[in-house]
């Protein structure tokens, strides 16, 4: 392990985040809520750990292997949750525990969403700002922002690259020649969907502020919002439909979104299985919740059923967890469905959590293999991908993915109703934070500010397992990875 390699991008790494107070700082000066002391200590006290990290180091100019870029993205993940929970500490509004400040702060740079906050409008706007800011940065992965700049800085990112991005199949995802230009390319088409998410809002009748902050959490699917009510505080189907279309561009490859704008065809979607399979999944999940609300009388009018059924389909679909009704109190399985469908999640290479479509796919196809070949036990048949035959160690990896992940989420739940919490909640707050949805059912329908110090922390791992897949994390406590 080279410990001096790690210890000085940690150090960079560090020091770039601290940059990030910034522009809350901006906000609050603009707005007049005097936080600006809080966000400008926060910058000075993370660059100066940033520099004492980095300067016994500084010249440690060694290549990145496979197991450092591990270690280190894991690492920044978790110093990076942990450092920006600072202003949330510090700030004078609100007064919160540690705790509470480290769970917001895994949530949105998680892009969980789930939020142990309460009167929303109350809080300063820079603080606001804040929170929307950090579910941004975690979208994309801020590590592939730092992918971009590394290589100037005199480190190669590969290593960090293939530590981060999502799916079963690494190797196919890069869509450039070089690992720079593949991080600028995914930042410049990030920033493009944002920026029109924000004009798109404004146009609806969003305030520039709402705007803006709302454009941060839906693109990055992650579901923060500046008011207790979420998207259903504005009560502007507008909106609501800017919501919808944007949470379902997030949720999609950016590969693809590549792959489009770069031909000017929309042929790259179309010739995609997974994108087809998760058009298809959001379709199913659409069509059930539509058809048991309108048959339940649930509301008065159709289109009312109609409306709030699409949204909040597509909400928990893509794991985005904004809300314009109260779907846990949905009737029948609607709940427990729309619980679900986060597990599924979106696209491999999109903002959005769960397990990935890809995955379920492949899940799928390999039943379907061991079905025929019960029927011809001697045949070969291939698990494919649209047309191209999957490796052997794809499909290995997605059951070895699949078999941690139940074993992992029985025994967060098992912990979290021992210490205290009814079966339910247990459940679909394991269920909301593993797959980086937020809101769930029973005792986090609304937020986690119920829930104990434990529960919470064990939501934190959670929150963690499920935005760097499982794997990123327990590798390092494997011997193997340890040996030399």
């Amino acid at each position: 392990m080279n410990w001096g390699a790690v210890q000085r991008i940690l150090g960079i790494l560090l020091m770039m985040f601290s940059l990030s107070m910034v522009p809350p700082g901006v906000v609050s000066l603009l707005l007049a809520d005097g936080q600006a002391p809080v966000f400008l200590g926060a910058l000075g006290l993370l660059l100066a750990a940033g520099a004492a990290v980095w300067a016994p180091v500084r010249n440690n100019r060694r290549e990145l292997r496979l197991r450092d870029g591990f270690l280190v993205v894991a690492l920044f993940w978790v110093v990076l949750s942990f450092a920006g929970a600072t202003p949330l500490f510090i700030a004078q509004r609100p007064a919160v525990s540690v705790t509470d400040a480290i769970f917001e702060s895994v949530s949105g740079f998680t892009t969980t969403g789930a939020s142990v906050l309460t009167g929303l409008q109350e809080l300063p706007p820079s603080v606001l700002y804040y929170r929307q800011q950090i579910q941004w940065l975690g979208g994309i992965g801020i590590v592939v922002l730092a992918v971009a700049l590394l290589p100037m800085l005199g480190v190669g990112g590969m290593q960090l690259y293939r530590a981060e991005t999502p799916g079963p199949s690494k190797e196919s995802n890069k869509i450039t020649p070089r690992i720079t230009q593949t991080a600028k390319a995914l930042w410049a088409i990030y920033l493009a969907v944002t920026a029109a998410c924000a004009l798109a809002y404004w146009l609806a009748g969003m305030s520039p502020f709402d705007a803006l902050a709302h454009s941060f959490s839906t693109v990055s699917t992650a579901g923060f919002s500046t008011h207790d009510g979420s998207i259903g505080y504005f009560e502007n189907r507008a909106i609501e439909a800017v919501a919808t279309v944007f949470m379902f561009i997030g949720a999609v490859n950016f590969a693809l979104h590549f792959a489009a704008w770069r031909r000017l065809s929309l042929r790259a979607y179309l010739a995609d299985a997974e994108f087809r399979a998760f058009v298809a999944t959001l379709c199913g999940v659409v069509a059930v919740t539509w058809f048991y609300l309108i048959a339940s009388g649930h509301y008065p009018h159709w289109y009312e059923a109609v409306v709030d059924g699409l949204f909040q389909a597509v909400s928990t679909h893509t794991t985005t967890g904004y809300t314009t009704a109260d779907f846990a109190s949905w009737p029948g399985l609607l709940p427990v469905l729309l619980l679900f469908a986060a597990f599924v999640g979106g696209c491999a290479n999109s903002t959005a959590g769960g397990m990935k479509v890809v995955r379920w796919l492949l899940l799928y196809k390999q039943g379907m293999r061991e079905i025929r070949r019960l029927i011809h036990p001697s045949a070969e048949i291939p698990v494919k991908l649209g047309d191209k035959p999957m490796p052997l160690r794809v499909v290995d990896a997605v059951w070895g993915f699949f078999s941690v992940y139940v074993v992992l989420f029985a025994l967060m739940m098992l912990l979290i109703m021992g210490s205290g919490v009814d079966q339910v909640t247990a459940f679909s707050a394991v269920a909301a934070t593993l797959n980086n949805l937020g809101p769930g059912l029973g005792g986090v329908a609304d937020n986690y500010a119920q829930l104990n110090d434990f529960a919470k922390w064990v939501c934190i791992v959670a929150m963690f397992l499920g935005r760097l897949e499982i794997f990123t994390l327990l590798v390092l406590i494997t011997p193997t990875f340890w040996r030399r």
